[in-house]
This record gives structure tokens, C-alpha cells and sequence, in this order.
């Protein structure tokens, strides 16, 4: 068994850029209402050493961010385009009132959706977005992060 009781042939290997990173200046708010999609972002981004936040909803997000109701600092968010209530792009145009520099990663399953984002200042993934690429993204746009 390896650390966290997976088997090693279980563990997703790091990409050489993350190796050796052990601690964080902030979190990262990762929001998705699909539970399954947003535990297996959750466990991939604090198995490379990131601090994640969920949150299953935009509303929830916002009020978290709007009222510091965080442990840390949020560095970065994650958040899925289709949301019941709220999309992706109105999350993203409601904190850029508050947070108009936060990196700010997009992923959806529909690559027509990114024209909704156009001027406001975010990274565009489309689904599926593998381990090493989910990994990439959130190291290009929050280096410091660690």
C-alpha cells in the first residue's frame, strides 16, 4: 500500500513539474454539482498537492468568496459550464466584479459554450479532460499555487 491506501498501481502518477511540491500559499475553489466529477478533480488535484475547496453549486461559490468563508486564500477556480441555476459563464461574469484577476479554469463538454466566456478573462478545457492535462492547466495558470 502507498500513502493514502491506494495500491501503487492505483496512484496517478505526477507530471515531473509537480514532483517534489509540498506546500501551498491557496486553495483552489472547484466548483461542479456532479459529485463524481468533482470528487475524482478534488482527489487529482490534492494528490499533486493543491488545498481544493468544493463546492456543489455557483451560488454557494460566490457566497463563499464573497464572504472570505474560506480557511485560505482562493488562488484559482475550477468550474463546469452546465450548472442547474446558474452557468459557468454568469459564475464567471458575476466574480469578475469582485475578483476580476482570479484565474478563473472552464471545463465543458460542449466546445460551442466557450464563445460565452469571450472577454472575460478565463482558460477554456473541453471534456474529458485527462489527469495530466487537468494537472497542466492548473499549473500554468497558478503556479504559485504551490
Amino acid at each position: 500500500m502507498g500513502q493514502n491506501g491506494f495500491r501503487m498501481s492505483q496512484m496517478i502518477p505526477l507530471p515531473h513539474f509537480l514532483l517534489g511540491v509540498t506546500h501551498m500559499t491557496a486553495s483552489i475553489l472547484l466548483i461542479d454539482d456532479n459529485v463524481v466529477q468533482a470528487v475524482t478533480r478534488q482527489t487529482i488535484l490534492k494528490r499533486a498537492g493543491y488545498f481544493v475547496i468544493t463546492a456543489m453549486n455557483p451560488v454557494r461559490a460566490l457566497e463563499r468568496l464573497q464572504n472570505a468563508d474560506t480557511a485560505t486564500e482562493i488562488g484559482m477556480v475550477i468550474t463546469d459550464h452546465f450548472m442547474p441555476g446558474m452557468s459557468g459563464a454568469e459564475f464567471v461574469r458575476v466574480l469578475r466584479r469582485t475578483h476580476p484577476t482570479l484565474p478563473v479554469l472552464v471545463i465543458s463538454g460542449l466546445d460551442e459554450a466557450q464563445t460565452e466566456y469571450e472577454g472575460l478573462n478565463v482558460t477554456f478545457r473541453l471534456k474529458p479532460l485527462l489527469p495530466d492535462n487537468l494537472l497542466a492547466s492548473v499549473h500554468h495558470l497558478f503556479p504559485s499555487g504551490h
